[in-house]
C-alpha cells in the first residue's frame, strides 16, 4: 500500500500559534468534518474546485479523497475543472461553483465586475444563513490552500508495510 506524505519545505505555520489557532477555527466551522446545513457533497465540490484554482498540491489530495468518501461520482469529480460543461450540476451547484469561483478570483478584474450577480444568482437557491456557510466554505479553503502553499507543502510517496 502506498501513502502520501506531505514535507513543509519553506515554513512550518505550527511555529506561530495565532496562525495554527486561525486555521483550526475555520476548519473546525467550515471544514470537510464540520456539520454543515449545506449539502455535504456540494460543500467538498466548493473546497476541491479552490484547492484546483489555488495549484495546492496538499489540498487536492485530502479532497479528491473526502470528495470520494462523501459520495461524489467519480465523473463528477473528474470534471470539476470544467463544471460549466458538464449536465452533472444542478443550477443551485452551478451558482455555488460559480459564486466559488469568484470569490476566489476576486483579482480578477473581469470576475470583479461579475461578483454582484454571481451572488444574486446564488441567492436565488440559498437561504441568507447557507449563503454565509458556503462564503465560510469558500474563504476557509483559500486560507488553507494560501497556507499550505506558503509552507511548501509537497508530496511523496511513502510505501507501507502490508496489515
Amino acid at each position: 500500500m502506498t501513502e502520501v506524505t506531505f514535507t513543509n519545505r519553506r515554513a512550518d505555520s505550527s511555529a506561530n500559534e495565532d496562525l495554527t489557532k486561525l486555521a483550526r477555527h475555520g476548519a473546525d466551522a467550515f471544514g470537510y468534518k464540520a456539520h454543515l446545513r449545506i449539502d455535504r457533497q456540494l460543500a467538498q465540490l466548493l473546497r476541491l474546485r479552490v484547492a484546483q484554482i489555488n495549484n495546492c498540491a496538499y489540498c487536492l489530495n485530502l479532497h479528491y479523497e473526502a470528495a470520494r468518501d462523501a459520495g461524489v461520482p467519480r465523473p463528477v469529480v473528474d470534471t470539476l475543472t470544467a463544471w460549466w460543461e458538464t449536465g452533472f450540476h444542478s443550477d443551485a451547484d452551478r451558482a455555488a461553483l460559480a459564486y466559488t469561483e469568484a470569490i476566489t478570483r476576486v483579482a480578477d478584474a473581469t470576475v470583479a465586475d461579475d461578483f454582484g450577480a454571481r451572488h444574486d444568482a446564488l441567492a436565488e437557491h440559498f437561504s441568507q444563513e447557507e449563503v454565509l456557510e458556503i462564503i465560510g466554505i469558500v474563504i476557509n479553503m483559500n486560507v488553507w490552500t494560501r497556507l499550505k502553499l506558503a509552507e511548501g507543502a509537497v508530496p511523496g510517496l511513502t510505501e507501507q508495510a502490508p496489515s
